[in-house]
């Protein structure tokens, strides 16, 4: 039934908590995952302040450092879980955007949702909400409590 899961993280908490709860879900119906990581440049995504600009380049080395160690992290669960995975690195894409576009070739998308409300959430957006609001498969939203985050 679920043979492909996606599994976004950006290597937070919450994304963890719901890379465990996929790789059981995995585990228990011999799924194989997909581990995604979005990395917007924030740069081109305009997010960066113009002081930032000098230090573009080194700020994007890092930014790709971090997710590749958030996808090496879940690959170690994955394999501490005996369950066949595979990472994805996605670049100057949007994470919700990312995530619709790999969902196509998965059965089901398990991830972490914050639970933001009110002005965080306006502030911050949700990910997990962009994408469920335009999904074409059925998703697992692990929520974060506020001692995790």
């Amino acid at each position: 039934m679920y043979g492909r899961i996606l599994m976004p993280t950006d290597g937070s908490a919450c994304a963890n908590k719901a890379v465990a709860e996929g790789l059981a879900l995995a585990k228990a119906l011999g799924s194989e995952v997909t581990f995604l990581y979005a990395l917007e440049n924030p740069i081109t995504a305009g997010t960066a302040s113009p002081e930032a600009l000098p230090y573009s380049a080194q700020l994007w080395e890092d930014l790709k450092n971090l997710a590749e160690e958030a996808l090496a992290e879940a690959m170690r669960a994955a394999a501490e879980a005996g369950v066949r995975a595979t990472p994805l690195r996605v670049d100057d894409r949007s994470p919700v955007q990312a995530i619709l576009d790999a969902e196509r070739d998965h059965d089901i998308v398990v991830m972490g949702t914050h639970g933001r409300r009110g002005f965080n959430r306006w502030m911050f957006g949700s990910v997990s909400e962009g994408a469920l609001r335009r999904a074409t498969r059925p998703f697992l939203l692990v929520r974060s409590d506020e001692a995790e985050r």
